[in-house]
């Protein structure tokens, strides 16, 4: 039974429909991603902000990635783009990676050209968004941003919503 799995995975037909046969470029993607892992991974370790539940999201955020890859794949099909639609979604995808890996790594405080730290900087605040109500309750219930809370005792903590 294996043998048939491998053999339809194999198959030109499968490759088309869901990747365009092309794997080049899926392995830069992935190489990438691994980078961006493992980077982001590190980031957080230095920072000692490393959770689990957020890492978990950002392995499904990767997962999604490969989902919409197919899915621009099968649009391409269909309007008889020639692969160009899936080209540019990969190419997207991949200079995302790259600058998440240089952001991590600037982060960590490898050497960075100045003026790509500048842009990164820029693309940086432009997307910022204020944070989320359970971002500031989780800031607000730890000793590091509530130094009333150093000593174990309680604390009350005001909770302000936006709309």
């Amino acid at each position: 039974m294996e043998d048939v799995k491998v053999k339809i995975i194999q198959s030109e037909e499968f490759k088309t429909f869901f990747y365009a046969g092309d794997l080049k470029m899926l392995y830069v993607l992935i190489l990438l991603m691994v980078l961006d892992i493992l980077t982001g991974t590190a980031k957080a370790i230095k920072d000692r902000r490393l959770w689990s539940r957020k890492g978990l999201f950002g392995y499904g955020r990767k997962i999604l990635i490969f989902v919409i890859i197919v899915v621009s794949n099968v649009i391409d099909q269909i309007l008889a783009l020639n692969g160009g639609l899936i080209m540019v979604t990969i190419l997207f995808y991949i200079a995302n990676e790259a600058l998440s890996v240089v952001e991590n790594c600037a982060a960590m405080g490898v050497l960075v050209p100045k003026q790509l730290a500048e842009r990164l900087a820029v693309i940086k605040n432009e997307g910022s968004q204020p944070p989320s109500i359970t971002t500031e309750i989780k800031e607000e219930m730890t000793t590091k941003y509530n130094k009333e809370l150093e000593d174990n005792e309680t604390s009350e903590i005001n909770i302000k919503m936006r709309k």
